[in-house]
């Protein structure tokens, strides 16, 4: 393949031929006024209707059945955009005899051994003067078709596989390949460690290439060739070209993908190639799943899900995912700033990352408000980490005490009655009980119908000798001023008068 390679658009809508100045541009670098034959330049767009479907069927030739029922769902592997019937086409005319397209997919492991049941490629012509008729060849590799091995090849004989015959005219037609499903002898790939499979279509024959095609491009007027889209290049590592060896000034010779290619030989869009395939074996189907740090895993949707991730879709690979780090709000202490970017990111620069799913709009980097200790008290502003050092409850951010009205502590009351009910201290002063303290309950571990808080004796006997006395008012002296404890008999969190009232209240020598 020479530098002076061609690309034909075709856009497939109308039966009608419009010629164009401007090229769609790929396998060289087309020039406006090329429409001479003697030329390899020829940019043409043109239209057509219909994508006719040529059926070739490879039969068992003693009719024999017995051909594998796979059970497993089919997929379809394609690096085009293409519909496969009516729209836009670049018609690469440059192609010479024994030169090849071919599209490679990586799979996950798990997928092979598979079988290829149908493989598509478009021929098309432009603006055709005579019936063409085009001899192919299918090739199926396991790997790369650089690297891999080439287990299969099957060509065109005009019998039991049609030639690609085109009418005068614009046309194109849409060869589907496949081995009858009743025959034995089925196309079976296997992996061969790469987890690749490649097929090839090769022109083995045109129907009127008149000169070296590295000097002359085959006609436009007589010729079909094979297209790519026009919707941009997906990936230049999928698709490839096998050139002939034109030297110096044409295109690396033998298999190479579009990014091992010269610039001016590279097509602009994917090749138009479609494989429906089989798996043998049935696993979980797993696809891409992207992870909030940018990491991308091959696993199945369930397993995705429970690790937080964002899953692609089935069978879809993390090579072609795009998987980007999440964005999270990043805050910086020294200035009170917000910056969105990854967490890791935030992290390295000495920030304070904000949780998954939020941007800096709307969030508070550094809340201060109102905390609501156990004991009913209300401090602050303070933030949330400080009011929960101090096992309080944060009111939320801008909140004040002025505004806040803290829930005063509950704890066992128990009644003369040997009934228990968790109340406030005032509540169980007003109702004549006799309050266990901030926190307790009215919890019967030992099931004997009395609350175990309610068991344990008057709360101001702190020496527990049966009697609230002067003994337990020295105790409750010698706590005077400490957090909390047994002396802390009001709940308020210090050992104060109110501890000292309640103990009088209880006064039982």
């Amino acid at each position: 393949m020479t530098r002076s390679h061609s690309a034909v658009a075709v856009a497939l809508a109308v039966l009608t031929h419009t010629a164009s100045a401007s090229p769609d541009g790929a396998l060289g670098s087309p020039s406006s006024s090329a429409t001479s034959e003697s030329s390899r330049l020829n940019p043409l767009v043109d239209a057509f209707r219909d994508m006719p479907i040529l059926e070739a069927v490879v039969r068992n030739s003693d009719g024999s059945g017995g051909g594998l029922s796979a059970s497993c769902p089919q997929s379809i592997s394609a690096h085009t955009n293409s519909s496969f019937s009516g729209g836009s086409y670049v018609v690469q005319a440059g192609m010479g005899e024994t030169e090849a397209a071919g599209v490679s997919f990586t799979l996950p492991a798990d997928k092979f051994p598979l079988r290829l049941d149908l493989a598509e490629v478009i021929f098309a012509t432009s603006a055709a003067t005579v019936q063409t008729t085009t001899k192919w060849s299918i090739m199926i590799f396991e790997g790369t078709p650089a690297n891999g091995q080439q287990t299969y090849t099957f060509s065109s004989d005009g019998k039991i596989l049609p030639h690609v015959v085109l009418a005068p005219g614009t046309n194109g037609v849409n060869l589907n390949f496949s081995v009858d499903p009743a025959d034995p002898d089925q196309i079976y790939i296997y992996d061969n460690g790469s987890h690749t499979f490649s097929v090839g279509v090769r022109i083995d024959d045109h129907n009127n290439q008149t000169q070296n095609p590295c000097l002359v491009a085959p006609p436009n007027a007589s010729n079909a060739f094979l297209t790519t889209d026009v919707g941009g290049l997906a990936t230049l590592t999928g698709n490839w070209l096998y050139a002939i060896n034109c030297g110096a000034l044409g295109c690396y010779p033998g298999w190479r993908t579009f990014g091992q290619l010269q610039s001016y030989c590279r097509p602009s869009g994917d090749w138009v190639m479609r494989m429906t395939w089989t798996p043998l074996e049935c696993g979980p189907t797993t696809g891409a799943c992207c992870m909030s740090n940018g990491q991308c895993l091959q696993v199945a949707m369930s397993e995705c899900n429970l690790a937080g991730g964002n899953y692609q879709g089935d069978n879809s690979q993390c090579a072609t995912a795009g998987c980007t780090a999440a964005l999270v709000p990043c805050c910086f202490a020294a200035t009170g700033g917000c910056v969105n970017i990854s967490a890791a990111d935030c992290t390295a620069v000495g920030g304070i990352a904000g949780p998954a799913g939020q941007s800096c709009t709307g969030y508070v980097c550094f809340p201060s408000g109102a905390c609501c200790l156990p004991t009913g008290q209300c401090v602050g502003p303070v933030s949330p980490a400080a009011c929960a050092a101090q096992g309080g409850v944060f009111q939320g951010n801008s909140t004040t005490c002025v505004t806040t009205s803290c829930p005063m502590p509950t704890g066992a009351s128990c009644f003369p009655n040997g009934a228990c009910l968790v109340l406030t201290q005032s509540q169980a002063n007003s109702a004549g009980a006799s309050w266990q303290g901030a926190g307790s309950t009215c919890a019967d571990s030992n099931g004997n119908g009395i609350a175990d808080a309610c068991e344990l004796g008057d709360p101001a006997d702190l020496n527990g000798d049966g009697h609230v006395n002067g003994a337990d008012i020295g105790m409750l002296l010698g706590a005077w001023g400490a957090a909390g404890g047994a002396a802390d008999l009001d709940g308020s969190g210090t050992v104060a008068g109110g501890d000292l009232a309640v103990m009088l209240s209880h006064w039982a020598p």
